[in-house]
């Protein structure tokens, strides 16, 4: 399945996979972006050569997608691809605050409610597809199953097959911070494709072995989100301020992305290609999905995703025990151990 969701995706440059754009920031994550530089935004992506977009309704309680969807049904359907996703219904808040709860900087009237129900998830997709203004969406994934509880991952992708083999959506899988569990559905044979955010990076490897290797063998493609670590690795230095997994980075976490940074500077490389650069090295890996909230961001992370990494850059990182050497192609292996 890795091949039929990477031709699903293959709307990227030769020889250096696809980017796509994340659409958390979109839905005013951490702090308002308006109309305007939101569709300018979506704009840039689509003028400088992006195919794949993401969203979901958490994203700003429908805002990404309101906004993703105003630029994407003014373009011919069959030259994007998009996903979104299911498992929180938007409802209005019984107890109204004046701002979002979770992270979004949009007013707090509505909420979400957990529901992976076959019910649940089609009325989410309904919903979803009424704020996009379109007729479909490709992929469709479980957003965070692990938050809601036990069952909730194995009930939203039986709801998603449902989608599925009625030809409502191309492929469905998976789309979360957690990698517990992950193996088992791939081997189950439940998914077409997982996103796995903040869990395969260059500062967190967790996803390898447990997703990652297990996807490869399975054929089920991988979406890497989350690849600067939510800010730690999207500057040529660590940044002061810098945070990491949403918080503020420690010493310890600092001292690691300063090795990377500067082991990236002997070779010429900014950290942040690096960064986009990594997860694609394995054959699991379809796509990487970033989060941009400005044209100038577009520019800035198309600019890293196309520089050219040489592999003794992989091998010093190696031999610094900064990255596995199971995570590099062969070839970079081979030089590792030479």
């Amino acid at each position: 399945m890795t091949a039929a969701v990477a031709g699903l995706l293959n709307l990227g440059r030769p020889g250096r996979g696809v980017l796509g754009l994340g659409g958390s920031p979109l839905g005013n994550l951490g702090r308002a972006v308006s109309d305007d530089e939101a569709a300018r935004t979506v704009r840039r992506a689509w003028d400088r050569g992006i195919r794949y977009f993401d969203t979901a309704p958490h994203y700003g309680l429908g805002l990404s997608e309101r906004r993703i969807g105003a630029e994407l049904r003014r373009r011919p359907r069959d030259e994007f691809v998009l996903s979104t996703k299911v498992g929180r219904l938007i409802v209005p808040n019984p107890e109204p605050r004046e701002r979002d709860d979770d992270g979004f900087a949009v007013p707090g009237d509505r909420t979400r409610r957990w529901d992976f129900s076959a019910t649940g998830v089609e009325r989410s997709l309904r919903e979803s597809l009424e704020r996009l203004g379109l007729d479909s969406v490709d992929i469709l994934y479980a957003h965070d199953p692990d938050q809601a509880g036990e069952g909730a991952a194995r009930e939203g992708l039986a709801s998603l097959a449902r989608l599925k083999a009625a030809g409502l959506v191309k492929a469905i899988g998976i789309g979360t911070n957690a990698t517990a569990g992950l193996a088992g559905i791939i081997e189950d044979g439940l998914v077409d494709v997982i996103m796995l955010a903040n869990r395969y990076s260059l500062l967190d490897h967790s996803g390898l072995d447990a997703v990652l290797g297990p996807a490869h063998e399975a054929g089920v493609a991988v979406v890497a989100a989350g690849v600067f670590a939510t800010g730690l690795l999207s500057t040529a230095r660590p940044a002061p301020g810098a945070t990491y997994e949403y918080r503020a980075a420690d010493a310890e976490v600092i001292g690691r992305a300063d090795r990377l940074a500067a082991i990236c500077e002997d070779h010429g490389v900014e950290l942040p290609a690096a960064a986009l650069a990594f997860p694609l090295l394995h054959p699991a890996v379809a796509a990487v999905a970033v989060g941009m909230r400005s044209p100038g961001e577009v520019d800035e992370d198309l600019r890293r995703f196309e520089t050219d990494v040489p592999d003794g850059l992989w091998t010093d990182l190696i031999a610094e025990g900064l990255i596995p050497a199971a995570a590099v192609p062969a070839r970079g292996r081979r030089a590792a151990e030479a």
